[in-house]
């Protein structure tokens, strides 16, 4: 037989075995398709744009949400052979935005320097460290190698 406490806002729940070995009686309830709160992917059944998709990393509410909710309308709704290719304008618009915000929206070539120099940065420690650890080493066996070896040395 299962018991209940409550301990502050937790309720906790202790079940015996035979709890666990009888059928569960929880219902599934359907899920409503047009809960506007419902996780849903970018597209949303109707083939509109979720803009509150996790997936956009909140791109459509930064200080450019305005240009990329227009770029990437224009590029989702294209009807053109090339999609997109009447959205360069939008497109233009949306990065000449980022442009003005470098601190949020860093180019790729900004990264790769960031990153090539966080590298550098880690390289010269680790090198600097293995020098060191290198020098502490060798001054140890330097200073074994001075002083006489007294183990065992009147056995034989």
């Amino acid at each position: 037989m299962s018991s209940v406490r409550q301990e502050g806002k937790d309720r906790i729940i202790f079940v015996t075995k035979e709890d666990h070995d009888a059928p569960s009686s929880a219902e599934l309830v359907e899920e409503d398709p047009n809960d506007p709160y419902e996780e849903r992917g970018l597209i949303l059944p109707s083939g509109e744009i979720n803009w509150n998709c996790p997936c956009l990393g909140g791109m459509a509410s930064g200080p450019c949400g305005t240009e990329f909710k227009e770029a990437f309308s224009c590029f989702h709704y294209s009807k053109e052979e090339v999609k997109g290719s009447e959205c360069l304008e939008q497109f233009r618009a949306m990065q000449e935005c980022m442009q003005r915000y470098p601190e949020l929206y860093p180019q790729e070539d900004d990264k790769a320097q960031q990153e090539q120099s966080s590298e550098t940065d880690q390289t010269l420690k680790d090198s600097a460290s293995e020098e060191t650890s290198n020098s502490t080493a060798a001054s140890e066996q330097d200073s074994d190698t001075t002083q006489p070896n007294t183990e065992g040395s009147g056995k034989s």
